[in-house]
């Protein structure tokens, strides 16, 4: 019998209320009350009141959050909401994973995870506005070869269990003897891969826990999913064991879509507010959608 859809609901960071501590800490332990699995958090570094990069989500090619939109570090606030809760998942959806230190990012997902009982997932994009990238010092057409040396370099911390430490020599990083500590509770940390291109795909099969090609459905979704589980199984990986993460709305899907989607192989679904300020509304939606998919309120 196949395991049962998880459902995690994003926070709704186009609101402008994920910084407001009591708001979201609301929310979040109302998630938890209704049953969802997880919560995830987005992240932008920084935002830029100008750019000419392609927004690749959306037909106008622009991002729906404005500039001066608050938008938290994703991390330090799935560690403010880990205290805030007791059973809920924290996710990230997506990190932006090239504008980071991996050695450095090791430390602070293992602490986040041992701190919370293990109750991190990762999902990591490459990145799709060059200006972003570039204000962060990192070369935007690199991003894809440095991420997946990060996701190597962060397993490697993570599986270390020797007073040696782990070396390393890479194309961005190296060093010698590096020990890091904590180790995640679960001896590694899961990395999802976030994007709807072939080359996330690939990524997903052979560095990844899983894929999350939000936005893309049937023949497209079907390509990708087989291009993981090829290039899962090129690298020697087992492609059974590997995720599929698909998106809805809260205040549009139902037992029925949900089992249409977990028929195109789906193990979870991240689902969308309507971004709604009024958190008394925005707890309502998420009551009425646990009801529709028989969530057990806790």
């Amino acid at each position: 019998m196949a395991d049962p859809l998880e459902y995690a609901v994003i926070a709704p960071v186009g609101a402008g209320t994920t910084a407001d501590p009591a708001w979201i800490s609301a929310f979040a332990r109302h998630v938890e009350a209704c049953g969802f699995g997880s919560l995830v958090a987005v992240e932008h570094a920084v935002m830029m009141s100008r750019y000419d990069s392609v927004y690749p989500y959306d037909a106008s090619g622009r991002v729906e959050l404005p500039a001066d939109c608050p938008i938290p570090d994703p991390l330090e606030l799935l560690a403010f909401l880990a205290g805030q809760t007791t059973t809920l998942g924290l996710a990230t959806g997506v990190l932006v994973l090239p504008v980071h230190h991996p050695v450095v990012l090791a430390k602070r997902l293992a602490t986040l995870d041992v701190l919370s009982g293990g109750r991190l997932r990762l999902a990591v994009g490459m990145g799709w506005m060059r200006e972003e990238l570039e204000a962060c010092d990192v070369p935007f057409e690199a991003r894809g070869r440095r991420a997946d040396e990060q996701i190597r370099v962060m397993r490697a911390l993570w599986a270390d269990t020797s007073e040696q430490g782990v070396d390393h020599d890479g194309e961005f990083f190296s060093f010698r003897g590096a020990v890091s500590r904590p180790r995640p509770v679960r001896g590694t940390v899961p990395v999802h891969i976030g994007g709807h291109s072939r080359a996330a795909a690939r990524r997903a099969g052979r560095h990844g826990d899983g894929l999350q090609p939000l936005g893309v459905a049937g023949e497209e979704l079907a390509g990708l999913v087989a291009l993981m589980r090829s290039s899962a199984e090129e690298a020697g990986r087992d492609p059974d064991a590997l995720e599929l993460t698909l998106g809805h709305l809260v205040t549009r899907i139902d037992q029925g879509r949900a089992e249409r989607l977990a028929a195109q192989g789906a193990d979870r679904l991240v689902l969308a507010t309507s971004g709604t300020t009024d958190l008394a509304q925005a707890c309502d939606e998420l009551s009425a959608c646990a009801e529709r998919l028989g969530l057990r309120a806790r």
